[in-house]
């Protein structure tokens, strides 16, 4: 299954500059998702992160990939979003980062649901850019109405 941004942005609650997937190229229900994000140079945290040798902040990588999770977990759960309704980033465990990604890259974000109990979803995530590992991660999120 394959989604374009404005089908993204049915899913997500994000918005530019916070909006960190330009596009779903596979997403098998219950199981995983492969999504895109283009890493551009006008980017707003490049101004300061960093001026003379722009790369993007780890926590924006890992942020993609909380992303690429809550589409996933509302496609699997409820088809899509109810009025009111987020998933939230709930914990994050065994980070690590290979490699920088720069302005230019395609950021490839690949998730995998490990298990699901008791309306807590855990994630088997990396991020690659030309077949490279850059990061990965386990990262955990849950359903919860927004205030």
């Amino acid at each position: 299954m394959v989604m374009n941004i404005q089908d993204v942005k049915n899913y997500l609650p994000h918005r530019y500059p916070f909006l960190l997937i330009d596009r779903v190229l596979e997403l098998e229900i219950g199981k995983s998702i492969t999504a895109l994000k283009n890493v551009t140079y006008n980017e707003p945290q490049f101004t300061g992160h960093f001026p003379n040798q722009p790369i993007m902040p780890g926590v924006m990588i890992v942020e993609a990939l909380a992303q690429a999770t809550g589409i996933l977990a509302f496609k699997s759960e409820v088809g899509k979003p109810i009025d009111g309704q987020i998933y939230m980033l709930v914990g994050i465990d065994k980070v690590r980062f290979k490699r920088m990604v720069e302005p230019g890259d395609q950021l490839l974000l690949e998730v995998e649901v490990m298990t699901v109990k008791r309306g807590i979803w855990k994630f088997k995530c990396k991020a690659t850019v030309d077949g490279v590992l850059v990061t990965s991660a386990e990262l955990m999120c849950t359903q919860k109405t927004a205030d």
